[in-house]
């Protein structure tokens, strides 16, 4: 019984604002967002969350590939943005969706260019039911991602 009361302390320890920041899970309730890099975030952290995004979070970035229609600028900036709101999207537009460790932000303004495009959703109640659709797939993809980009700071 002693290590049940160890364990039980352990994890009422561990912060919850992790998991969920304190603005709660949907963001921009009044329109439209969308999730890019955040400016003077290093290269390494932009290059490990992007290839985290296009990897095992599986979003799309076919459009960023060589000749696809938002290459250009070939920037990890530019590229790194383009995966972190496909993501984002694709992830019911929830806040915790648009972290990757702190190398992306939240926007208002459309980052859409030429015949690049970022998708985005126009509605939180969509989100909502993405997010209830996807049930606890999407639920363990998103806390997998919290997981790499906090093994990426601690490790």
């Amino acid at each position: 019984m002693a290590t049940a009361v160890a364990v039980e302390k352990a994890e009422a320890s561990m912060p919850m604002t992790t998991w969920s920041p304190p603005e709660g899970n949907t963001t921009f309730l009044d329109g439209t967002s969308w999730c890019v890099a955040k400016p003077g975030v290093s290269q390494i952290d932009l290059q490990n969350a992007l290839d985290w995004a296009c990897g095992l979070g599986k979003a799309d970035c076919r459009a960023i590939q060589k000749g696809g229609r938002c290459y250009q600028p070939d920037t990890l900036f530019s590229h790194a943005s383009y995966a972190f709101n496909s993501y984002y999207q694709q992830n019911g537009n929830s806040d915790i969706a648009c972290n990757f460790g702190g190398s992306a932000t939240l926007t208002k303004r459309d980052p859409s260019y030429g015949k690049c495009d970022y998708s985005a959703s126009r509605s939180t109640s969509s989100a909502r039911s993405k997010w209830k659709k996807n049930g606890r797939h999407g639920w363990l993809k998103l806390i997998g991602g919290i997981l790499m980009v906090m093994n990426l700071y601690l490790f």
